[in-house]
């Protein structure tokens, strides 16, 4: 069963943000599938969360673990908040991939480059489901990227026809990227993925079934699945919201289950997921039928399932028992920054970088339905930009170990105190 609920955290618990998220951590508990910060108040922090009873939270790995040959940048793109660049089918992914530009690894969500039959990732955009992006930004796994997964694909019953779109879409992927698929199973009742719509106007989600997406995980895995992709439709999808979505006015309203159905098989199974749905709803009443340009990969295309199975291919393990011939392994101490909008840094990633002091580049250009800035948080080591051009700018002066108070104007004269002005300093002491 899964529970949505709100949390009020006293600021007085978490004395300053190298404690809050692991003051968060313990108040909603070890069950919780996911968490974020949506509202700040003058005395206390709202938290709203997804709980469930089948996970608990993993240990930390132990002892050191350092790679010093390579550079790492996270990207993150909440899903279900809005975001005007990534909030929709795969427009996030230029921002992405000029990132991905500046450093060896750019880690990032799927939703930052998912488009349904689209799909825009460089061979070292390192395509993570939040599950483990959240336990890798806690330091209770590394990220050991594969030469290639296996992927294991459940399909929830549907009619024939919505069947054979998919696995048209399965030997495409195929035939034309290579990818590995070992095998596909059809669920034997349905998932009951349902969109849910929290308070503060972000996305969640529940399901109906969760034992029927277990069954069908294990039946993969004993296959050989490395990784699973999961494909269903999505019910109490309010048509209303997601025409105003397809107009460029509302978050997408299918992001939020989505991830509550990723983040509950990979907690399990500790295996990357990801899931698509099944049909695209386009039965919508459209101001346009030429609908917002960064929502039109999925307006287009028939099912959302293409994106994943490729991006899917190279996803990271958290196990190296999953992973086989090692093509990359990244740690925290690869991480040059996190990068995220500047109005949601309350999620997992973002406060645990700053906890651990890892730079956090704030976008103030993508705007979000939410209001978790800085300045409310009262958080240390943000470096606010307006765009992903600038943040691609701070992230090379980062990795070239440029101060960047040296490339700004006017820039501070550091000089030796005057006898007079140190005699004053001391008079003023005493």
């Amino acid at each position: 069963m899964i529970e949505n609920q709100r949390f009020t955290v006293q600021n007085t618990v978490a004395q300053n943000g190298r404690t809050l998220p692991a003051a968060i951590d313990e108040i909603v508990g070890a069950n919780t599938l996911r968490w974020y910060v949506s509202e700040v108040g003058a005395n206390e922090f709202i938290v709203e969360a997804s709980l469930s009873s089948d996970i608990k939270r993993r240990p930390s790995v132990k002892g050191e673990r350092y790679y010093s040959d390579k550079s790492a940048v996270l990207n993150i793109i909440p899903t279900g908040v809005d975001c005007s660049i990534g909030g929709y089918a795969g427009d996030g992914a230029p921002a992405t991939n000029l990132l991905a530009a500046t450093a060896d690894y750019l880690i990032t969500n799927p939703n930052a480059v998912n488009a349904s039959d689209f799909i825009s990732l460089k061979d070292n955009v390192i395509y993570t489901d939040g599950c483990s992006l959240d336990e890798f930004m806690r330091g209770h796994i590394d990220l050991h990227v594969p030469y290639a997964n296996r992927i294991g694909l459940i399909i929830e019953q549907a009619d024939e026809w919505m069947l054979d779109i998919i696995f048209n879409i399965v030997n495409t992927v195929r035939a034309v990227h290579g990818i590995d698929i070992v095998d596909c199973v059809v669920t034997d009742e349905p998932i009951g993925g349902r969109c849910v719509i929290n308070r503060s106007g972000a996305v969640a989600g529940t399901i109906d079934n969760p034992q029927t997406i277990y069954r069908a995980c294990e039946k993969l895995i004993d296959r050989g699945a490395s990784a699973i992709a999961i494909t269903s439709n999505i019910k109490d999808l309010p048509l209303t919201d997601y025409a105003k979505h397809f107009d460029g006015r509302f978050p997408n309203p299918v992001g939020g289950v989505e991830a509550i159905i990723s983040y509950l098989i990979s907690h399990r199974y500790q295996l990357p997921a990801a899931h698509a749905p099944l049909i695209n709803t386009k039965d919508l009443d459209l101001r346009h039928r030429v609908v917002d340009a960064r929502g039109a990969g999925e307006f287009v295309s028939a099912s959302g399932l293409a994106c994943i199975l490729i991006g899917l291919r190279r996803a990271p393990q958290s196990r190296l028992a999953n992973t086989g011939p090692v093509a990359a392994a990244i740690t925290l101490n690869n991480l040059l920054a996190v990068v995220t909008p500047a109005s949601c840094l309350g999620g997992v990633p973002q406060l645990y970088a700053q906890a651990k002091g890892i730079p956090v580049i704030a976008v103030r250009g993508n705007d979000t339905i939410l209001d978790v800035t800085e300045a409310k948080l009262k958080i240390g080591n943000v470096i606010e930009v307006y765009s992903y051009a600038e943040a691609a700018g701070v992230v090379m002066a980062l990795k070239q170990g440029i101060n960047l108070e040296s490339i700004f104007r006017p820039l501070r004269t550091v000089r030796q105190p005057t006898f007079e002005t140190a005699e004053m300093a001391v008079g003023a002491s005493v």
